[in-house]
């Protein structure tokens, strides 16, 4: 049996902290694990910036609620659990995922929770386990799973190279150049293919 493991952010929906960077004004908070890969490190910097700017997560749970997936992504979704079976492993919060898995028909998603005191202000994030997209992978394949991955980011590289297929889907320059030995899809149509390819190469579990 094949698996598909696919990144949320990025791959099927739009970034949430670039979203919301925009509808704060905020530059700062733009940055997201294309730019650190050190994940600890980012959302840290995140948590100090909210704290700075009196936002909580009310505030960016408004944002969410008006956003959705990233164009053909339902579609893309549609034709993945047809064939495969799919997991969404995301460094994203259920917090803030859950409204956006609606709209893509609620797969399967693991990821990590907030912790918000009783004024809606963040004072921690909780990962649901360390390099958990990694330890997924690791996992599913001992169930005797043969796993393709895809994704966008730093964060992603350790899971695609546990796979035994990974693709980088619409990446930035630098993972590109710093993982060349993913190959890279622009479009769904292109990652289509590369899942159905990739499928082929490894055969059935």
């Amino acid at each position: 049996m094949q698996l598909v493991c696919l990144d949320l952010e990025g791959v099927l929906v739009p970034e949430i902290w670039i979203e919301f960077s925009e509808r704060t004004g905020i530059p700062e908070l733009r940055r997201t694990t294309r730019d650190e890969p050190d994940y600890d490190k980012l959302m840290k910097f995140r948590l100090d910036l909210l704290e700075k700017h009196r936002l909580g997560l009310p505030d960016i749970q408004k944002v969410i609620a008006d956003m959705g997936p990233l164009p053909g992504a339902r579609e893309f979704v549609a034709w993945v659990r047809e064939r495969y079976q799919l997991v969404i492993l995301s460094d994203t919060f259920y917090e803030f995922a859950m409204p956006l898995m609606q709209q893509l028909g609620y797969p399967t998603l693991f990821c990590h929770r907030l912790e918000a005191d009783d004024r809606g202000f963040l004072v921690n994030y909780h990962l649901r386990m360390p390099n958990q997209k990694r330890e997924a992978v690791k996992r599913f394949k001992e169930i005797n799973f043969k796993v393709i991955a895809g994704g966008d980011s730093y964060n992603d590289t350790a899971m695609l190279a546990e796979a035994h297929a990974g693709i980088l889907f619409h990446p930035p320059e630098n993972v590109v150049r710093e993982f060349p030995q993913f190959p890279v899809c622009m479009d769904y149509d292109e990652f289509r293919a590369e899942i159905t390819a990739a499928g082929r190469r490894i055969g059935d579990a």
